[in-house]
């Protein structure tokens, strides 16, 4: 919307508009003023029929002027034009300021995003519908949350052109278009934007963001109403206004996602500060006992690291809400299936894992899955939550079956089931049969072809109704 004379409406109501001399009526001013010589203003096209309720014979009463009055100018506006110029006034007033959106380059991205509170950013083409259909909406957004947050520093609204800056696409492993990522103080959060993309949600996100990660306890005795199905960290600090509160606060912000995050201060903090400002885990449930951070609580990276190592489990569950995520980091999945209330399984697939299989962290992901949400995937591998629990692979090519449940107790064989899909052996035998190495002396080799069940929760991968996958493009 253009202001003052620049906006096409204008002209149109000025273009519609004469002056003509001669013509009596109410003043500019308060009624009752009037001149005699005043001028009025009318359409070029036929006036409207005179008010029934008025005298046309009767012209508008112009009292003697006072002595050192001046007078203004009559002016008459026929009711269309009158609507025309309150809409035009009103149209000004209320118009929002609109902000620009920080467009993101080699030469600037650092610096701004080192000194924003909460960014996010779209990395977009333009040539991808989807990038397309966002911009209004997130330049909308961007207007709403700006007048929340005025200082620049407090959330910035940025883009990156993908095709013009591939280096920065490539620095930040962008695999589709648009792609919302969320950066706090310069430091990319591992979780993006999958939410609604409306002008509310995008808002709501970003005011969920900017909220206090940390809810202060007033009373010790507040601890033993926690939710202990999640994981819990404590702080106890002797100052809210200290170095340790503020790195704490900061690794808070980062994995509020993860972690329930709480603290203490003063007097309310002091039994449990009997050696200083502490951090506590509590892990879910109430049998594990609690755990005490012992490194520098001024070192970020030293907090932070521990904290996380507490708050995102080796074991995940997995859920219609974090599947998209999951499967885009690209790793096969290594899947329970139980019952929700079936936690020693769980507990004893998480044991295993964590014996058999720690060093296998960065080529596999370990998952556990509800069996009533995911009957889908069992159905795939012909198995029903009455079989739960189960365990397989799900290479986001094929679905492989562990055997039975109580043989990942005996050592090393859930450890060889991950070998044998990165070996390519599970694919082999599923398709050929059992490897001649695998085949007892004197028995007949035989070729036996099999299908085995194609991925189930590839499915739940980035959707190319709402993205433009790059891996789809001729030139990727």
């Amino acid at each position: 919307m253009l202001r003052g004379g620049q906006d096409p409406e204008v002209r149109v109501c000025e273009a519609s508009l004469e002056v003509v001399p001669g013509v009596r009526c109410w003043s500019s001013g308060s009624r009752g003023r009037g001149a005699a010589a005043g001028r009025a203003v009318r359409r070029r096209r036929r006036l409207p029929e005179p008010s029934p309720f008025l005298n046309p014979a009767q012209p508008c009463p112009v009292p003697a002027a006072k002595p050192g009055v001046t007078m203004n100018p009559a002016v008459f506006l026929s009711l269309p034009d009158l609507r025309c110029s309150l809409l035009l006034l009103v149209t000004w007033v209320f118009t929002p300021v609109t902000t620009e959106i920080t467009s993101l380059d080699t030469e600037n991205i650092d610096d701004i995003l080192n000194n924003a509170d909460v960014a996010l950013v779209n990395f977009y083409a333009d040539w991808c519908r989807f990038s397309q259909m966002l911009h209004p909406i997130f330049e909308e957004a961007s207007n709403v949350i700006k007048e929340e947050y005025p200082n620049e520093n407090q959330v910035v609204f940025a883009r990156v052109d993908c095709d013009q800056h591939s280096d920065i696409a490539q620095r930040y492993r962008i695999s589709k278009y648009p792609t919302l990522k969320l950066f706090r103080n310069g430091m990319m959060m591992k979780r993006e934007y999958r939410g609604q993309r409306s002008v509310k949600a995008l808002a709501d996100y970003i005011r969920q963001q900017k909220s206090d990660p940390v809810q202060e306890l007033h009373d010790l005795a507040e601890i033993t109403t926690l939710d202990r199905s999640k994981r819990n960290i404590i702080g106890y600090f002797e100052q809210k206004d200290s170095e340790n509160y503020r790195v704490f606060e900061r690794v808070a912000n980062i994995l509020h996602d993860d972690c329930a995050f709480l603290s203490a201060f003063g007097a309310v903090s002091k039994p449990e500060r009997y050696s200083g400002d502490n951090i506590i885990y509590k892990p879910p449930g109430h049998s594990a006992p609690d755990m005490v951070y012992l490194g520098s609580m001024t070192n970020f990276d030293g907090t932070y690291n521990w904290i996380q190592d507490k708050c995102v489990p080796l074991v995940r569950e997995i859920t219609f809400e974090n599947g998209e995520e999951l499967t885009e980091e690209g790793l096969p999945f290594l899947i329970l299936f139980h019952m929700k209330e079936d936690t020693e399984s769980l507990e004893i697939f998480q044991n295993e894992v964590a014996r058999q299989l720690i060093s296998e962290k960065g080529t596999i992901n370990f998952l556990h899955a509800d069996c009533d949400k995911f009957r889908h995937p069992l159905l795939h591998i012909q198995k029903t939550p009455a079989d739960c629990p189960v365990i397989a692979i799900d290479s986001f090519r094929h679905m492989y079956v562990f055997g039975d449940f109580r043989d990942v107790l005996i050592p090393g064989k859930l450890k060889q089931f991950v070998f044998d899909l990165h070996s390519g052996k599970l694919h082999r035998e599923f398709h050929h049969g059992p490897d001649p190495t695998d085949i007892a002396p004197g028995q007949q080799v035989q070729d036996v072809a099999s299908s085995p069940p194609e991925s189930s929760f590839q499915k739940l991968a980035p959707s190319e109704y709402r993205y433009t996958l790059l891996r789809d493009r001729d030139e990727l």
